[in-house]
């Protein structure tokens, strides 16, 4: 991480049982990432912040979720998020380096992308732009996605414009080996 503190401290190990066993099991024995630090010692910031998690297997391919995450982070200017998500996840998702950058440089007529992915990329932009969706767009989502998978969508992007939210104004320094927002 860079020398920049954040604006509300951190927890600093020993972390109380409790919350080193919620570490244990979000973290997977990794040591627990700055943004779980500063939340965690808040009891119900905390509770609420994991009760909002949608990492679990949901009705998205983990591919799929990914390209909603890191397009909602790109377009929230969240590069703490984005840089954790491209970290941990672009592999697994099967991102090329193509596809990451344009989660932050592309748009929905990237040539990188299907036109499923781009039925995605449009949706993350309209919900980001205006909160909503035109008919049009939704009926283009409709073509690609089931009424479960559109609503995991719009649950990610919102669960994840609140973590930008918190990562920007907490001011959070990047993660060590953490992406960083292409050039």
């Amino acid at each position: 991480m860079s020398e920049a503190t954040p604006r509300i401290a951190p927890l600093a190990p020993p972390y109380p049982p409790e919350i080193q066993a919620q570490f244990d099991r979000i973290m997977r024995g990794a040591p627990p990432l700055l943004l779980f630090r500063v939340m965690a010692g808040h009891d119900r910031a905390w509770d609420k912040f994991r009760a909002g998690g949608l990492l679990d297997p949901g009705p998205l391919s983990l591919r799929q979720r990914e390209i909603v995450i890191d397009r909602t982070c790109a377009l929230n200017r969240c590069e703490y998020e984005w840089g954790v998500h491209v970290a941990i996840f672009a592999g697994p998702a099967k991102l090329s380096d193509e596809e990451v950058r344009a989660t932050v440089q592309g748009d929905v007529n990237s040539a990188c992308w299907s036109p499923a992915e781009q039925a995605l990329i449009a949706g993350v932009d309209a919900l980001h732009a205006r909160a909503t969706f035109s008919d049009a767009e939704f009926a283009v989502l409709s073509a690609h996605y089931d009424a479960a998978q559109i609503l995991e969508i719009m649950l990610l992007c919102g669960f994840y414009r609140t973590v930008s939210y918190l990562a920007n104004g907490l001011r959070l320094p990047l993660e060590e080996n953490a992406a960083r927002f292409p050039v």
